[in-house]
């Protein structure tokens, strides 16, 4: 009885502590507001359709004044030294890591993640933070050898001014650190404009910001209902005051976005969507193929952009690993997050819902088997969707050519190498891709012809604050992580001393 009264105390606290962290405001240059119009919107937990919290509906008005206050600070954000930047990071991401698990509960109401996974999310987002405090100070120049006696040449790094930061719901906390780590770290304010289903955590971030002493300006957040981020979109991409875009999310916005950038001709950092191949070769180890693959296709319910949308497994391998991935599969729990021993959380929302029901029925009636899954599970909730294994897939069917964004395995027979090539490339996304093989020389080759922006070989989970993110062909342009993600933010000047 004593245990279980200790129990229920700190699931008490822990909720206590969660609802610290929600606000009913947005975050504009140092100040919590809400719309000008007075009107809010909802925040549902997917898992089982309840109000978490309620945030302003802002609009274009609301969101240009946000832009003002960001260029205002930005006039003075951007004389601070490299190392003054590194100091107000890091204690941000002090103050990030004494709120872990608050993050984590308020991750998991909001985007229905499991408890394991939103703590995951908490460290991978809090990385970026750490690694861009560090990398604020080594945002280095170069001296040239000038081709004249009388001339030295230097070149060096300034921040390009305001960026406009949208973000997507499956990472609520590491689509923004990465971005405005490296943003802030580089000398840039920022505009966060999260999701409409999970604007809390970005708040949360903005309110720990504030906690840890970031000036009025640097980090602004404002939220929109879905029927406002167009006008919202389009502003952060046509104002003048704005000098960069970072946007992650679908294809079809961010083709929108870079169209709409195009009249102020904006830096702009797009990551897209994917449609990763995961390969598996006769010399692989198939049980760490099969768990590289339940990690990649299955993580956040397979809602993620690098989530393994296509299993190509060679013809000798394939009917033993069909029926290695499927007992893995069954063996996965789904449920809400907050019960710890769920592998699986629901899906974000009814129309993500609807749209994996959609592709696997489309796929069952042109004869695709059903090993495991295959349909909704309504009796955790309309949000839910069975883990599911499918295989006979052909390429008339949605599930073949479209990214899923769901848990579902599309498995895929190959005879050759060049085959499973041709098949893996033949897409216009191209973010990740995953391939298992002992053979080394086939390891150069397929890493080298494989047309996407990072791969996996041997593993399935391949990102970090240290890796550049990116991908190539209509999977975006430029990339995040690493020092490379601060070139985003920066542009380079080039200054000549004549007369030497």
């Amino acid at each position: 009885m004593a245990y279980g009264r200790l129990i229920v105390r700190q699931l008490h606290t822990m909720m206590d502590t969660q609802l610290q962290l929600i606000r009913d405001k947005a975050y504009v240059n140092g100040a919590w507001v809400g719309a000008a119009s007075g009107k809010t919107f909802n925040v549902l937990n997917p898992a089982n359709g309840k109000v978490v919290g309620c945030v302003p509906d802002m609009n274009a008005a609301d969101t240009l004044k946000a832009i003002e206050a960001a260029w205002e600070s930005f006039q003075t954000w951007q004389l601070t030294t490299p190392k003054e930047r590194s100091e107000y990071l890091r204690k941000w991401y002090d103050v990030l890591q004494k709120n872990h698990d608050n993050l984590a509960s308020l991750i998991t109401a909001e985007a229905g993640k499991p408890w394991k996974e939103a703590h995951g999310e908490v460290t991978y987002g809090n990385s970026f933070m750490e690694w861009f405090s560090e990398e604020a100070r080594r945002i280095h120049g170069e001296i040239l050898a000038s081709p004249n006696q009388t001339k030295e040449m230097i070149l060096f790094k300034q921040p390009i001014g305001v960026a406009g930061l949208i973000t997507p719901w499956n990472f609520p906390i590491a689509m923004i650190t990465r971005k405005a780590g490296a943003a802030i770290a580089a000398g840039c304010t920022c505009i966060v404009k999260p999701a409409e289903d999970t604007p809390l955590t970005a708040l949360a971030l903005a309110q720990l910001a504030e906690e840890a002493g970031l000036p009025k300006g640097v980090f602004n957040v404002i939220t929109t209902n879905r029927e406002n981020a167009p006008e919202v979109g389009k502003l952060l991409c046509e104002s003048p005051l704005v000098a960069g875009i970072s946007f992650t999310g679908s294809t079809a916005v961010g083709k929108l976005l870079y169209k709409q950038s195009a009249s102020t001709v904006k830096r702009l950092a797009l990551e897209l969507g994917g449609n990763a191949p995961f390969i598996v070769f006769s010399s692989a180890d198939i049980d760490k193929a099969v768990d590289g693959a339940i990690a990649s296709k299955f993580r956040n319910c397979g809602q993620t952009c690098v989530s393994a949308n296509r299993l190509l497994i060679q013809d000798d391998l394939f009917d033993t690993f069909i029926e290695k991935i499927t007992n893995k599969v069954k063996s996965l729990k789904m449920g809400c997050g907050t019960d710890h021993s769920c592998n699986l959380g629901p899906l974000i929302n009814v129309a993500q819902a609807n749209k994996v029901k959609d592709i696997v029925e489309d796929a069952i009636n042109k004869g695709a088997k059903v090993h495991t899954g295959g349909k909704a599970a309504l009796e955790l909730g309309e949000r839910f969707f069975e883990p599911t294994v499918l295989t006979n897939v052909d390429k008339s069917m949605k599930c073949y050519n479209e990214e899923i964004f769901g848990p579902v395995a599309v498995c895929i027979r190959f005879k050759n190498e060049e085959e499973a090539i041709a098949v893996s490339n033949a897409t216009r996304q191209g973010l990740a891709g995953y391939f298992f093989s002992n053979n080394l020389s086939q390891i150069w080759r397929v890493a080298k012809k494989l047309e996407v922006g990072m791969v996996g070989v041997n593993e399935g989970i391949i990102s970090t604050a240290e890796a550049a993110f990116g991908g190539i062909k209509e999977s975006g342009l430029g990339r995040e992580g690493s020092h490379h993600g601060i070139d985003e933010f920066t542009y380079v000047k080039y200054m000549c001393f004549g007369g030497l």
